[in-house]
């Protein structure tokens, strides 16, 4: 298990592309290599330890086991899925008093935002906050409310932010372009009172 790990510590944040591409390569043969040595492990271990069980649910579940190898979109393991999870898990018994089915139906979906919005890369409380303020004020109408999803949002967001680094970017290209005509300015206004200088007070020239 460690190689096939290994592996996905190399391809970590790659395009799904990328990583599906070095999966072929790199995995498949230790998938194709790992299955039969299970397969024979099994005969050698009873059926009732542990170690027999495991290796039954994974003979099983092979197919959904492997693949990850032909799609990049998928992880390895559920780890990710799981983390997330974990604080819904760990406050279940403080759910149970949500007051109503409508209160649990409410604290669902706000669970679901929150944990949408992390997998997203989104600061759950600036995402929640600039949400509100959004549909309290208006700015946001009821038929928009779609764009405020977190995956939506997070595009507008990002689309923002490159807006305003481009304005930022052309502002200062225009203020370096206004110090250097100033500089060209200064040159030729110093170079224009030299002439008249000269002009004024020519250099006797030997005879």
């Amino acid at each position: 298990m460690a190689m096939f790990y290994a592996v996905e510590d190399r391809i970590r944040g790659l395009p799904a592309t990328q990583r599906v591409a070095v999966r072929q390569s790199d995995t498949r043969p230790l998938i194709e290599d790992f299955k039969p040595r299970l397969e024979a492990r099994l005969l050698e271990v009873s059926k009732k330890s542990g170690l027999g069980k495991a290796i039954r649910y994974t003979l099983n579940h092979w197919e959904g086991l492997t693949r990850f190898i032909d799609d990049g979109r998928i992880q390895i393991d559920s780890n990710t899925v799981e983390r997330s999870i974990k604080p819904i898990g760990l406050g279940k018994k403080n759910y149970l008093f949500a007051g109503s089915e409508g209160g649990a139906e409410t604290w669902a979906i706000l669970a679901s935002l929150i944990n949408t919005a992390k997998l997203h890369d989104i600061d759950p409380r600036h995402y929640l906050s600039d949400v509100l303020e959004r549909i309290v004020s208006g700015r946001t109408k009821i038929n928009q409310l779609n764009t405020l999803l977190p995956w939506h949002w997070k595009a507008a967001r990002d689309g923002s932010e490159a807006k305003i680094a481009a304005r930022s970017v052309r502002r200062q290209g225009v203020g370096n372009f206004l110090r250097i005509a100033g500089v060209v300015v200064n040159l030729l206004q110093r170079t224009l009172k030299l002439c008249e200088l000269r002009q004024q007070d020519p250099i006797n020239e030997a005879p």
